[in-house]
């Protein structure tokens, strides 16, 4: 009888035990669930804030491209004070707007985009002393980050650098090596507007 009683509360036990481990297989299943879906949440808020701050970039060279541009310089003094003002006063209210995603790198990533961010660099500061040198290491930079065959040289050393990047990394060196060359072409397109224009003027000064 006593022997009973023993194993009755033994069985009463591995039974509460059990019930005890299933409790908790349950509720971890139920966080890890929802850990789950919070990480689904985080990345499309990543995602979110990266195409946001990709529109400040956009409206930002849109502003800057339109009070840069030949169709500025064609009209009046009044109204181009005007327009001058709005622009102005839309680019400053652009950059009231501060958008940051942070890229978790390793210590060999923040390395590779230094040196990235420094080659850049380096070429933007000249392209005023040498344009079509500038232009043509530009490109050669933007081959090395694009998968589809290139119609220009590619640069394979920076591509080694731009591999060893993190992947937002290497789309946001992408984007500006793109936005530089679309600068420069803007730019050149209004230096030739603007010459045609003197030979034009120079022609009717003369009477041809």
């Amino acid at each position: 009888m006593a022997q009973a009683k023993i194993n009755a509360k033994m069985n009463d036990a591995s039974k509460g035990k059990f019930a005890r481990t299933i409790s908790m297989a349950d509720r971890s299943g139920q966080l890890l669930e929802s850990l789950d879906q919070i990480e689904t949440r985080v990345e499309a808020l990543r995602e979110e804030a990266a195409a946001m701050e990709q529109e400040r970039e956009c409206l930002i060279e849109m502003i800057q491209s339109i009070r840069n541009s030949q169709e500025m310089r064609s009209i009046c003094d009044g109204e181009r004070e005007e327009l001058s003002l709005t622009a102005s006063r839309l680019l400053d209210r652009t950059l009231t707007v501060s958008i940051s995603v942070d890229t978790l790198r390793s210590d060999q990533q923040e390395e590779a985009l230094r040196k990235a961010t420094a080659i850049i660099d380096e070429i933007a500061g000249k392209v005023l002393e040498d344009t079509e040198g500038a232009r043509k290491r530009l490109q050669a930079l933007h081959a090395a980050c694009v998968t589809d065959a290139p119609p220009v040289p590619l640069d394979q050393k920076f591509q080694s650098i731009v591999i060893s990047c993190a992947l937002e990394d290497q789309k946001k060196i992408k984007r500006r090596l793109q936005s530089l060359i679309r600068n420069m072409d803007n730019a050149e397109k209004n230096i030739q507007v603007m010459d045609k224009q003197k030979v034009d003027h120079s022609s009717l000064a003369n009477g041809k």
